[in-house]
């Protein structure tokens, strides 16, 4: 990071795993994710130049994990431009950051490869960056140019995107000079590996079509930490790094060595479900958690089944926090300590029980359909690599054809579930989920008012219907404390007071006593909402004007209504924290 900072960029912390509010994703899958509004023109608070490393998640390869360079969580590295500079200098940076010996990595320039977007439909041929590469002694036999599915980005089907220009490393240093053809060929096997890429975000997709040009042209760039340290420490695979090495060796010291992919498949998992719990994600049969607990019931079958693991999950998870020790994350162990242990108590049952089901159908049917098949792995756990795996040893053939078409219909169902969930969320403004959003506010200065201090938000979800908040605390609220909540609320709303905000210095927010979110470490400036003298938070905003503005409610008529805010639903998330449900009626 000090790299970028000397060039003017300013360093803001990670956001968390779970997205504020991205209708697209369930997981911060890329560092742009938290900056989409800024993107799109919104004014950062802490400018247009700014650096950072993010946590993401990623379940897209989940088949891939346990090659060289796939894994599901990952940091991002990046530095972005938010209509500052574009190509020439983001370029020029990457360059030099990855072969500076005194302020980069100091890598081999000789064993760097580029490719750039051929151009389509929505964009031309992006021959500009091929020139600059050209400019920095890059040979023009080693700039490829790619198609969409290579060179170009974008979050999802809605949002900021754009060409990209990547950078590939030769790992071993042997594959000199190649032809279009043979780096394919060569990324495909992972001898060379992408180690950066620049993404040139000028235009903006709506519905998954390209729909125009953005007001600013925006620069964000990616690393991912894990295959830089595979490059530097010199090693042909990221499980090899200090980054997955100490939780490998509690792996390989309680399991007979069988399969040194299937080591690193439990290895990844864990990491990734004890990131996950840290941000607040708990296993469920919807959403996120689901996520969640299909990595833990995988990482568990290939520990105690294909490992033969001798110890629980719980003592490889431990190993996790210590790698990221000299790190701001922070890690509440006692909490992933009861995930852990709930969850593989619960999934031993289930897959015993799926195994026992899975030996019927082999004996009764002699094959498994597609019907068969996703039955195992939606309800019984099973990861459908180990439904062929098992098939195979019994001599049963699976309907791969027919589960692939099942699951492509099921994560179609779920992605517009997801979608319809959120839709309407803060990211698109409306105004209904301003006025919640802004009630949120109200909320946290409330719970703490009559719970204590020791609340704090853990997480929100705003719709135009109603907001969700959970929040740190351990006990169920009493029926006399939510009303004291709704009360306390009500009564600021209807005092108007007035919500403005400030981008102040970080020392003067924190002696103000501005209540911060997620426990994130920010940068110098910080941006802080205040409403009246009664609430003072960390926020980007946006808000309504005047809390008075939370109790007019517009019908679909035209008419106005009367409204009053009111706790819908208080109930336990995970251990020491709670969510309140709520809503302007």
């Amino acid at each position: 990071m000090r790299f970028f900072e000397k060039r003017g960029h300013v360093i803001i912390p990670s956001a968390s795993l779970v997205p504020e509010n991205d209708p697209s994703v369930l997981f911060t899958t890329a560092g742009m994710h938290p900056l989409v509004p800024y993107l799109l023109g919104e004014a950062h608070p802490h400018g247009d130049k700014l650096a950072n490393v993010q946590k993401c998640v990623r379940t897209t390869d989940i088949e891939k994990i346990g090659d060289s360079t796939h894994n599901t969580f990952f940091e991002m590295l990046g530095n972005w431009s938010l209509g500052n500079y574009f190509k020439e200098d983001a370029i020029k940076w990457s360059y030099e950051f990855l072969t500076d010996k005194k302020e980069g990595l100091g890598l081999d320039p000789k064993r760097l490869y580029i490719t750039c977007f051929e151009g389509d439909t929505n964009a031309p041929r992006d021959n500009e960056s091929a020139e600059i590469w050209e400019s920095l002694d890059i040979p023009k036999n080693r700039i490829y140019f790619l198609g969409a599915k290579d060179n170009w980005w974008s979050p999802g089907p809605n949002g900021p995107c754009g060409p990209d220009t990547e950078m590939f490393y030769d790992l071993a240093g042997d594959m000199g000079d190649l032809s279009k053809e043979e780096f394919i060929k060569a990324a495909d096997e992972q001898k060379i590996v992408e180690v950066w890429n620049d993404v040139f975000m000028e235009y903006e997709k709506k519905d998954g079509k390209v729909v125009g040009k953005l007001k600013q042209k925006n620069v964000d760039t990616g690393a991912g930490l894990e295959r830089l340290a595979m490059v530097k420490q010199g090693v042909d695979n990221i499980f090899d790094t200090d980054l997955f090495l100490p939780l490998i060796k509690v792996i390989k010291e309680s399991s007979n060595i069988k399969s040194e992919r299937v080591i690193r498949i439990v290895a990844d998992h864990i990491r990734t479900a004890v990131f996950m719990i840290a941000d607040g994600v708990e296993p469920s049969n919807t959403d996120r958690g689901y996520v969640l607990r299909r990595l833990l019931r995988r990482a568990q079958y290939y520990f105690n089944n294909r490992l033969g693991g001798s110890v629980t999950m719980l003592v490889l998870a431990q190993a996790v926090p210590g790698i990221y020790k000299n790190t701001n994350y922070v890690f509440d162990i006692k909490t992933i300590e009861k995930v852990i242990t709930e969850e593989e108590a619960q999934a031993r049952t289930t897959l015993s029980l799926g195994g026992k089901h899975f030996e019927k159908l082999i004996k009764e049917k002699g094959s498994i359909s597609a019907e068969d098949a996703f039955l195992l792995y939606s309800t019984y756990g099973f990861p459908f690599e180990l439904v062929l795996q098992i098939a195979k040893e019994n001599n049963v053939i699976v309907d791969e054809i027919g589960f692939q078409e099942k699951k492509k219909a099921h994560q179609e169902i779920s992605r517009q579930g997801a979608e319809q969930k959120f839709k309407g969320g803060l990211a698109d403004h409306s105004e209904m989920s301003v006025k919640y959003h802004t009630a949120t506010h109200l909320l946290h200065k409330a719970l703490r008012e009559v719970l204590g201090n020791h609340v704090f938000q853990k997480g929100s979800n705003i719709t135009p219907e109603r907001l969700r908040f959970d929040f740190s605390h351990g006990e169920k609220m009493t029926d006399g404390e939510k009303k004291r909540v709704e009360n306390m609320v009500n009564e600021k709303i209807s005092e108007a007071l007035i919500v403005s905000y400030e981008d102040i210095p970080l020392t003067e927010a924190e002696k103000k006593g501005a209540i911060g979110l997620f426990e994130e470490k920010y940068g110098d400036t910080v941006r802080v909402y205040k409403i009246g003298d009664f609430s003072l938070e960390f926020c980007g905003g946006p808000h309504v004007r005047n809390t008075a503005e939370l109790s007019s409610i517009a019908e679909p008529d035209g008419s106005i209504r009367k409204a009053v805010f009111k706790i819908a639903k208080e109930e336990a998330v995970s251990a020491g924290v709670r969510r309140i449900k709520a809503v302007l009626e």
